[in-house]
Protein backbone atom coordinates (compact mmCIF):
# COMPACT_ATOMS: atom_id res chain seq x y z
CA UNK A 1 0.00 0.00 0.00
CA UNK A 2 1.14 3.79 -0.47
CA UNK A 3 1.40 6.09 1.22
CA UNK A 4 -1.33 8.26 2.55
CA UNK A 5 0.13 10.54 5.14
CA UNK A 6 3.37 11.91 4.72
CA UNK A 7 6.24 14.06 6.28
CA UNK A 8 9.00 14.68 4.21
CA UNK A 9 11.99 16.00 6.00
CA UNK A 10 9.56 18.37 8.67
CA UNK A 11 11.72 20.17 11.31
CA UNK A 12 10.64 22.54 13.99
CA UNK A 13 12.65 25.28 15.41
CA UNK A 14 11.29 27.39 18.49
CA UNK A 15 14.19 31.10 18.59
CA UNK A 16 13.65 32.86 22.02
CA UNK A 17 11.19 35.66 21.87
CA UNK A 18 13.93 38.66 22.63
CA UNK A 19 12.51 42.06 24.23
CA UNK A 20 14.09 45.03 22.63
CA UNK A 21 16.44 45.85 25.69
CA UNK A 22 17.18 42.13 25.41
CA UNK A 23 18.39 42.40 21.60
CA UNK A 24 20.09 45.99 22.20
CA UNK A 25 22.38 43.51 25.31
CA UNK A 26 22.68 41.01 22.70
CA UNK A 27 24.19 42.96 20.16
CA UNK A 28 26.75 45.05 22.87
CA UNK A 29 27.77 41.44 24.09
CA UNK A 30 26.03 40.64 26.89
CA UNK A 31 25.23 37.09 27.63
CA UNK A 32 21.39 36.50 26.15
CA UNK A 33 19.86 33.12 24.83
CA UNK A 34 19.61 33.20 21.30
CA UNK A 35 19.74 30.09 20.24
CA UNK A 36 16.78 28.14 19.04
CA UNK A 37 15.26 24.60 20.06
CA UNK A 38 15.23 22.26 17.38
CA UNK A 39 12.16 20.36 18.80
CA UNK A 40 11.96 18.00 15.31
CA UNK A 41 14.69 17.20 12.99
CA UNK A 42 14.77 16.18 9.58
CA UNK A 43 11.66 13.81 10.67
CA UNK A 44 10.41 11.58 7.75
CA UNK A 45 7.63 9.10 7.59
CA UNK A 46 4.99 8.10 5.64
CA UNK A 47 1.51 6.31 7.21
CA UNK A 48 -0.51 4.11 5.21
CA UNK A 49 -4.36 4.47 4.94
CA UNK A 50 -6.64 2.89 7.60
CA UNK A 51 -3.12 2.44 9.31
CA UNK A 52 -2.32 3.66 13.05
CA UNK A 53 0.74 4.61 14.03
CA UNK A 54 2.09 4.90 17.41
CA UNK A 55 4.70 7.53 18.61
CA UNK A 56 6.80 7.56 21.48
CA UNK A 57 9.18 8.61 23.68
CA UNK A 58 10.59 10.51 26.76
CA UNK A 59 8.87 13.46 27.52
CA UNK A 60 10.50 16.77 25.56
CA UNK A 61 11.39 14.31 22.28
CA UNK A 62 8.84 16.42 20.55
CA UNK A 63 6.20 14.05 20.12
CA UNK A 64 3.57 16.33 20.63
CA UNK A 65 5.58 19.00 18.12
CA UNK A 66 5.28 16.45 15.52
CA UNK A 67 1.54 15.54 16.06
CA UNK A 68 0.61 19.61 15.80
CA UNK A 69 2.84 19.91 12.68
CA UNK A 70 0.94 17.33 10.88
CA UNK A 71 -2.16 18.48 12.56
CA UNK A 72 -1.53 21.76 10.47
CA UNK A 73 -1.68 23.60 14.34
CA UNK A 74 1.99 24.69 13.95
CA UNK A 75 3.75 25.50 10.21
CA UNK A 76 7.23 23.21 9.90
CA UNK A 77 10.11 25.23 9.77
CA UNK A 78 11.34 22.92 7.05
CA UNK A 79 9.70 20.02 4.96
CA UNK A 80 6.40 19.21 4.26
CA UNK A 81 3.39 17.67 5.38
CA UNK A 82 0.56 15.87 2.88
CA UNK A 83 -2.19 14.19 3.04
CA UNK A 84 -2.90 11.97 0.05
CA UNK A 85 -0.44 14.29 -1.58
CA UNK A 86 -2.13 17.26 -0.53
CA UNK A 87 -0.58 19.95 1.89
CA UNK A 88 -1.84 20.46 4.90
CA UNK A 89 -0.63 23.72 5.48
CA UNK A 90 0.67 26.41 2.57
CA UNK A 91 2.78 29.19 4.23
CA UNK A 92 1.54 29.55 7.92
CA UNK A 93 -2.09 28.45 7.45
CA UNK A 94 -4.23 25.40 7.61
CA UNK A 95 -5.75 24.58 4.14
CA UNK A 96 -7.68 21.32 4.98
CA UNK A 97 -10.18 19.78 7.68
CA UNK A 98 -9.37 16.40 6.66
CA UNK A 99 -6.71 15.90 9.86
CA UNK A 100 -8.33 16.87 13.35
CA UNK A 101 -6.84 16.47 16.49
CA UNK A 102 -7.74 14.78 19.92
CA UNK A 103 -5.54 16.88 22.84
CA UNK A 104 -4.99 15.30 25.82
CA UNK A 105 -6.71 17.17 28.52
CA UNK A 106 -10.42 17.56 27.50
CA UNK A 107 -11.05 20.01 29.73
CA UNK A 108 -8.44 22.37 28.76
CA UNK A 109 -9.42 21.91 25.14
CA UNK A 110 -13.59 22.22 25.36
CA UNK A 111 -14.54 26.19 25.83
CA UNK A 112 -16.01 26.31 29.44
CA UNK A 113 -18.41 29.05 27.71
CA UNK A 114 -20.27 27.20 25.40
CA UNK A 115 -22.48 24.36 25.59
CA UNK A 116 -20.88 21.30 24.17
CA UNK A 117 -23.33 20.96 21.75
CA UNK A 118 -22.49 24.40 19.98
CA UNK A 119 -18.34 23.20 20.29
CA UNK A 120 -19.38 19.99 18.28
CA UNK A 121 -21.26 21.95 16.23
CA UNK A 122 -18.92 25.27 15.20
CA UNK A 123 -16.45 23.32 12.81
CA UNK A 124 -19.24 21.71 10.43
CA UNK A 125 -21.19 24.54 10.31
CA UNK A 126 -18.42 26.72 9.50
CA UNK A 127 -17.03 24.25 6.96
CA UNK A 128 -20.37 23.24 5.33
CA UNK A 129 -20.71 20.02 6.61
CA UNK A 130 -24.41 20.82 8.04
CA UNK A 131 -26.30 23.46 8.44
CA UNK A 132 -27.58 25.43 11.31
CA UNK A 133 -30.91 24.06 11.09
CA UNK A 134 -29.96 20.92 10.87
CA UNK A 135 -26.91 20.62 13.56
CA UNK A 136 -28.53 19.29 16.53
CA UNK A 137 -29.57 16.42 14.56
CA UNK A 138 -25.92 16.11 13.42
CA UNK A 139 -24.38 16.43 16.93
CA UNK A 140 -27.02 14.30 18.42
CA UNK A 141 -25.61 11.63 15.47
CA UNK A 142 -22.19 11.55 16.64
CA UNK A 143 -22.72 12.16 20.43
CA UNK A 144 -24.54 8.24 20.12
CA UNK A 145 -21.29 7.14 18.51
CA UNK A 146 -19.14 8.59 20.84
CA UNK A 147 -21.44 6.61 23.62
CA UNK A 148 -22.71 9.70 24.89
CA UNK A 149 -26.77 10.91 25.65
CA UNK A 150 -28.13 13.33 23.06
CA UNK A 151 -30.08 14.99 25.53
CA UNK A 152 -26.42 16.13 27.05
CA UNK A 153 -25.87 18.70 24.27
CA UNK A 154 -27.12 21.77 25.95
CA UNK A 155 -24.49 21.30 28.90
CA UNK A 156 -21.64 23.00 30.04
CA UNK A 157 -18.14 20.97 29.96
CA UNK A 158 -18.15 21.36 33.75
CA UNK A 159 -20.87 19.16 34.11
CA UNK A 160 -19.29 16.11 32.90
CA UNK A 161 -16.51 13.27 33.95
CA UNK A 162 -13.69 13.49 32.59
CA UNK A 163 -14.22 10.57 30.71
CA UNK A 164 -17.39 12.04 29.07
CA UNK A 165 -15.51 14.95 28.42
CA UNK A 166 -12.76 13.23 26.15
CA UNK A 167 -15.88 11.52 24.38
CA UNK A 168 -16.94 14.67 23.85
CA UNK A 169 -13.05 16.02 22.75
CA UNK A 170 -13.52 12.83 20.44
CA UNK A 171 -17.05 13.40 18.66
CA UNK A 172 -15.81 17.31 17.71
CA UNK A 173 -13.04 15.62 15.93
CA UNK A 174 -15.14 13.24 13.91
CA UNK A 175 -17.55 15.82 13.53
CA UNK A 176 -15.73 17.46 11.27
CA UNK A 177 -15.46 13.85 8.89
CA UNK A 178 -11.36 14.18 8.97
CA UNK A 179 -9.66 11.09 7.05
CA UNK A 180 -6.63 11.30 9.43
CA UNK A 181 -7.14 12.08 13.13
CA UNK A 182 -4.14 12.79 15.89
CA UNK A 183 -4.25 11.56 19.42
CA UNK A 184 -2.08 13.39 21.61
CA UNK A 185 -2.08 11.60 24.97
CA UNK A 186 -5.49 11.25 24.53
CA UNK A 187 -6.13 9.13 27.82
CA UNK A 188 -3.26 10.12 30.03
CA UNK A 189 -4.93 12.22 32.54
CA UNK A 190 -8.07 9.92 33.13
CA UNK A 191 -8.41 6.76 35.45
CA UNK A 192 -7.32 3.53 34.34
CA UNK A 193 -11.21 2.46 34.16
CA UNK A 194 -12.15 5.51 31.95
CA UNK A 195 -8.94 4.51 29.76
CA UNK A 196 -9.68 1.29 28.76
CA UNK A 197 -13.67 2.56 27.65
CA UNK A 198 -11.80 4.89 25.53
CA UNK A 199 -9.81 3.26 24.39
CA UNK A 200 -11.93 0.70 23.40
CA UNK A 201 -14.40 3.60 21.80
CA UNK A 202 -10.86 4.65 19.44
CA UNK A 203 -10.54 1.16 17.81
CA UNK A 204 -14.14 0.69 17.13
CA UNK A 205 -14.23 4.43 15.66
CA UNK A 206 -11.20 4.55 13.44
CA UNK A 207 -12.32 0.29 12.35
CA UNK A 208 -15.64 1.94 11.40
CA UNK A 209 -14.73 5.15 9.78
CA UNK A 210 -11.30 4.09 8.24
CA UNK A 211 -9.27 6.56 9.55
CA UNK A 212 -5.43 6.98 9.72
CA UNK A 213 -4.37 7.42 12.82
CA UNK A 214 -1.24 8.84 15.19
CA UNK A 215 -1.45 7.99 18.40
CA UNK A 216 1.16 9.69 21.09
CA UNK A 217 1.45 8.63 23.97
CA UNK A 218 3.58 7.75 27.07
CA UNK A 219 2.10 4.80 27.90
CA UNK A 220 3.68 1.73 25.66
CA UNK A 221 1.34 -0.56 26.80
CA UNK A 222 -1.23 0.96 25.23
CA UNK A 223 0.28 2.21 22.14
CA UNK A 224 1.74 -1.47 21.94
CA UNK A 225 -2.19 -2.21 21.93
CA UNK A 226 -3.82 0.40 19.61
CA UNK A 227 -0.87 0.79 16.83
CA UNK A 228 0.13 -1.34 13.87
CA UNK A 229 3.39 0.48 13.36
CA UNK A 230 5.27 2.03 16.22
CA UNK A 231 7.50 5.24 15.72
CA UNK A 232 10.38 6.02 18.81
CA UNK A 233 11.14 9.48 18.95
CA UNK A 234 14.43 11.26 20.85
CA UNK A 235 15.18 14.49 21.09
CA UNK A 236 13.72 15.56 18.04
CA UNK A 237 14.55 12.47 15.78
CA UNK A 238 13.03 9.52 14.90
CA UNK A 239 15.63 6.77 15.62
CA UNK A 240 13.43 3.67 14.97
CA UNK A 241 10.33 2.67 13.06
CA UNK A 242 8.86 -0.63 12.03
CA UNK A 243 5.69 -3.41 13.32
CA UNK A 244 4.93 -2.95 16.93
CA UNK A 245 5.11 -7.13 17.35
CA UNK A 246 8.69 -6.79 15.90
CA UNK A 247 10.09 -3.51 17.79
CA UNK A 248 8.60 -4.16 21.29
CA UNK A 249 10.01 -7.96 20.99
CA UNK A 250 13.34 -7.08 19.94
CA UNK A 251 14.48 -3.17 20.00
CA UNK A 252 17.26 -2.37 17.40
CA UNK A 253 17.79 0.23 18.80
CA UNK A 254 19.45 1.28 22.11
CA UNK A 255 17.36 3.74 23.25
CA UNK A 256 14.19 1.86 22.35
CA UNK A 257 15.38 -1.19 24.58
CA UNK A 258 16.04 1.29 27.10
CA UNK A 259 13.06 2.48 26.98
CA UNK A 260 10.90 -0.55 27.13
CA UNK A 261 13.26 -1.82 30.13
CA UNK A 262 12.05 1.21 32.52
CA UNK A 263 8.80 0.02 32.11
CA UNK A 264 7.91 -1.14 36.11
CA UNK A 265 8.05 -5.10 35.62
CA UNK A 266 6.62 -7.56 38.99
CA UNK A 267 9.14 -9.71 39.93
CA UNK A 268 8.01 -12.16 42.38
CA UNK A 269 10.97 -13.88 43.15
CA UNK A 270 13.24 -10.95 43.95
CA UNK A 271 13.53 -8.44 46.91
CA UNK A 272 11.31 -5.75 45.53
CA UNK A 273 8.00 -6.83 43.90
CA UNK A 274 8.22 -3.58 41.05
CA UNK A 275 11.45 -3.32 39.48
CA UNK A 276 12.46 -1.05 36.52
CA UNK A 277 15.52 0.25 34.97
CA UNK A 278 15.91 3.40 34.68
CA UNK A 279 17.89 5.12 31.37
CA UNK A 280 21.18 6.21 32.50
CA UNK A 281 22.58 9.87 32.15
CA UNK A 282 20.40 12.70 31.45
CA UNK A 283 18.63 13.98 28.57
CA UNK A 284 20.58 16.67 26.49
CA UNK A 285 19.72 20.02 26.47
CA UNK A 286 18.00 20.83 23.05
CA UNK A 287 19.61 23.85 23.10
CA UNK A 288 23.00 22.43 22.39
CA UNK A 289 22.80 18.77 21.56
CA UNK A 290 25.67 16.36 21.12
CA UNK A 291 28.06 15.67 18.48
CA UNK A 292 27.04 12.60 15.88
CA UNK A 293 24.13 10.28 17.27
CA UNK A 294 21.99 12.63 19.97
CA UNK A 295 21.88 9.33 21.80
CA UNK A 296 25.51 8.50 22.43
CA UNK A 297 26.73 10.27 25.81
CA UNK A 298 24.12 7.80 27.26
CA UNK A 299 24.28 4.59 24.71
CA UNK A 300 25.86 1.55 26.31
CA UNK A 301 27.05 0.62 22.48
CA UNK A 302 28.82 4.04 21.70
CA UNK A 303 31.42 4.07 19.76
CA UNK A 304 33.94 7.55 18.80
CA UNK A 305 31.80 6.66 15.07
CA UNK A 306 28.61 8.15 16.97
CA UNK A 307 29.76 10.90 18.49
CA UNK A 308 31.22 12.30 14.91
CA UNK A 309 28.39 11.97 12.51
CA UNK A 310 24.85 11.03 12.82
CA UNK A 311 23.74 7.49 11.63
CA UNK A 312 21.74 7.37 9.19
CA UNK A 313 18.26 5.99 9.08
CA UNK A 314 19.01 2.01 7.43
CA UNK A 315 16.80 -0.45 6.67
CA UNK A 316 16.52 -3.35 9.01
CA UNK A 317 14.06 -5.53 6.92
CA UNK A 318 11.63 -4.27 4.60
CA UNK A 319 9.34 -3.08 6.86
CA UNK A 320 11.41 -1.30 9.35
CA UNK A 321 14.26 0.57 9.78
CA UNK A 322 16.76 2.67 12.10
CA UNK A 323 19.48 5.10 13.06
CA UNK A 324 22.12 3.39 14.73
CA UNK A 325 25.98 2.50 13.67
CA UNK A 326 25.10 -0.82 16.76
CA UNK A 327 21.79 -2.29 15.49
CA UNK A 328 23.60 -5.61 14.63
CA UNK A 329 24.85 -5.36 18.11
CA UNK A 330 21.60 -4.48 19.41
CA UNK A 331 19.31 -7.23 17.39
CA UNK A 332 22.22 -9.73 19.21
CA UNK A 333 21.20 -9.03 22.42
CA UNK A 334 18.24 -11.09 22.25
CA UNK A 335 14.28 -10.64 22.63
CA UNK A 336 13.36 -7.84 25.45
CA UNK A 337 11.65 -9.82 28.52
Amino acid sequence: MSAFLSIDNASRLFGPKLSTGEKIAAKLGAKVETRSVRAVSAVTLSVRKGETLGLVGESGCGKSTLGRLIAGILPPTSGTVTIDGAPVMVGRKKVTIRVQTVFQDPFASLDPRMKVGETVAEGPIAHGLTTRAHSKTYVSEWFERVGLDPVWTDRYPHQFSGGQRQRIAIARALAMQPDVLICDEPVASLDVSIQAQIINLFLTLTKKLDLTCVFISHDLSVVQHVSDRVAVMYLGRIVELGPVAQVFGRPAHPYTAALFGSVPKLVLDADELVHFDTIEGEVPSPLSPPSGCYYHPRCPLASPQCSNAAPPTTAVSDVRSVACYHSDAQLRLGPQS
